[in-house]
Formats: structure tokens, C-alpha cells, sequence
């Protein structure tokens, strides 16, 4: 629409947006560039966690509350920790969380 109300500009961003496709291709979809899991917990919690391309950390929502946790150092598999949070995901597959006062839970992933 900003292109369309300056006439005298509109070569210019229709040059700018050529160029921008061109130079870094089609704008995939969010969700492409993501991996979504849901787990539940030997505790009887619940926990839905997203896995960006563009970002190292950890997107977990738990509880009604959305929280980004950092990736941190693991000696085995990955683990990611803020605010009192952390989720260690091991090679072996194994997945566990620890979250405010309650103890470490074993999570399994739900699929489907």
C-alpha cells in the first residue's frame, strides 16, 4: 500500500522487492521452520514445546504460561533452563523437566 500512495516511488520498491526474492528466495512458512512435540509427565503435567530453525533455545508452554528457555551446556543430549525451568532432552531419547518447586518428572512424548 506504501507503494501504491508514492507515485514517484513505485519503480523503486517494485525493484527492491524483485531484487528481495531473487537474492533470498521464497518466504517459507513459520510452521516449516519448526518442530513442535507435546509431552506428558509421570507427575500428571503437560507440556507443549517448539524447536525453531532460526533459534537455539526451547519454546515451552506449561502450565497457561508460554516460557523461551535457553539452550544450555549438556554432557549428553541437549538441555535448555530459565526462570527456574530446565528440560533435558538426552540421546537416548529419554525427556525430563524440572519446574518451580516440584521435583524432576520423567515426560514422554505424545504423538498424534
Amino acid at each position: 500500500m506504501l507503494c501504491r500512495a508514492i507515485i514517484h516511488f513505485r519503480a523503486a520498491c517494485f525493484g527492491v522487492a524483485v531484487i528481495g526474492i531473487s537474492v533470498f528466495g521464497v518466504v517459507q512458512p513459520a510452521a516449516a521452520q519448526a518442530v513442535f512435540r507435546s509431552y506428558e509427565c509421570a507427575d500428571g503435567s503437560q507440556f507443549a514445546v517448539a524447536f525453531y530453525q532460526s533459534d537455539p533455545g526451547a519454546h515451552i508452554q506449561i502450565d497457561g504460561k508460554s516460557i523461551e528457555l535457553k539452550k544450555s551446556l549438556a554432557v549428553s543430549g541437549q538441555r535448555f533452563s530459565s526462570r527456574g525451568m530446565t528440560l533435558w532432552i538426552e540421546t537416548t531419547g529419554l525427556t525430563s523437566i524440572k519446574h518451580g518447586k516440584r521435583p524432576v518428572s520423567v515426560c514422554r512424548e505424545v504423538k498424534g
